[in-house]
């Protein structure tokens, strides 16, 4: 591959989804998490980009803190930044794959959000994500029968709003889309999920994700939904080892107000949903989809 290229110039940090739950990483182990990871995107192709590859809120707790964040208590600067991993999972069928965390969770309850979760010691990302999809979802993707790509790093900080309290969890997220050849009904047919963590779960079609990421973050959905959407969107609920299908207002997608007792849609998965649409477009002018690196077609974890 020869040498490795100029480091770009520094982004802010990235943030938005938070991981399942899992014991944060040392402040000094983790330094730099954001600049090394941005580094293996510059080596796979993204250099152009460093500032849409890593993002946080504009409202990020972390930023208006300051660094280092004196306000916060010593047990709270203590606890460090955790590696997460989120996954998009795609069906063939063009839809994607998004979970609503349950309420009992201590961090971001009642969100939308795909798959994720921390990183274990020693572990690669894509093991990370297929690791989470399976345990979350049941889903044990096969070999050959997905590619991916990295999407983006997103800074997460929860509270994500400084308004609901003083930080607890801090989290630097990337996003990996999962491309696979299978329809989501084929998909759904193996799903278990987890139902500590997920409450309900949702395939959702490209005109309904388009809306999604067109949202402004903290904006509130007061039932105005685009006329070319329709008014409800199909979801799968779990309780109690069972599942039902039932309708859930598309306005409830729409909402990017972030509380703990409001269902709404995290503001890193809007992240991740713009990062996949502009690599459409990056498609339809011919280069490839993704960050401009090839595809890996991956084998699934061991």
């Amino acid at each position: 591959m020869g040498g490795q290229p100029a480091a770009p110039p520094e982004a802010a940090p990235p943030s938005g989804h938070a991981p399942s739950a899992g014991g944060p990483r040392p402040r000094s182990a983790m330094a730099g998490l954001g600049r090394a990871l941005v580094q293996v995107h510059v080596r796979r192709g993204g250099a152009g980009r460093p500032a849409s590859f890593g993002q946080r809120p504009r409202s990020c707790p972390a930023k208006l803190l300051g660094s280092p964040p004196l306000a916060l208590p010593a047990k709270l600067r203590g606890r460090g930044v955790v590696a997460g991993v989120a996954v998009l999972l795609r069906a063939s069928t063009g839809r994607i794959l998004l979970t609503r965390r349950t309420s009992t969770l201590r961090v971001f309850p009642n969100a939308w959000v795909p798959p994720g979760g921390h990183v274990e010691p020693g572990e690669e990302l894509l093991a990370t994500g297929l690791r989470e999809l399976e345990e979350e979802t049941g889903l044990r993707l096969e070999a050959g029968t997905f590619s991916w790509r990295m999407l983006g790093l997103w800074e997460s900080v929860y509270p994500p709003a400084l308004s609901q309290g003083l930080p607890r969890r801090h989290h630097v997220v990337a996003y990996l889309l999962l491309l696979s050849a299978e329809p989501h009904e084929r998909l759904e047919g193996r799903m278990r999920p987890s139902e500590s963590e997920v409450s309900a779960y949702a395939w959702l079609e490209p005109p309904v994700l388009e809306a999604i990421a067109a949202t402004e973050d903290g904006a509130e959905s007061l039932g105005n939904v685009p006329s070319a959407l329709p008014a409800t969107v199909g979801i799968t609920e779990l309780s109690r080892g069972s599942s039902s299908s039932t309708q859930l207002p598309t306005a409830a997608l729409l909402n990017a107000a972030e509380g703990e007792d409001v269902e709404h849609l995290s503001a890193g998965t809007r992240f991740a949903l713009r990062r996949w649409l502009e690599s459409l477009g990056e498609r339809e002018r011919g280069r490839p989809e993704g960050s401009g690196a090839p595809a890996c077609a991956c084998p699934p974890m061991q």
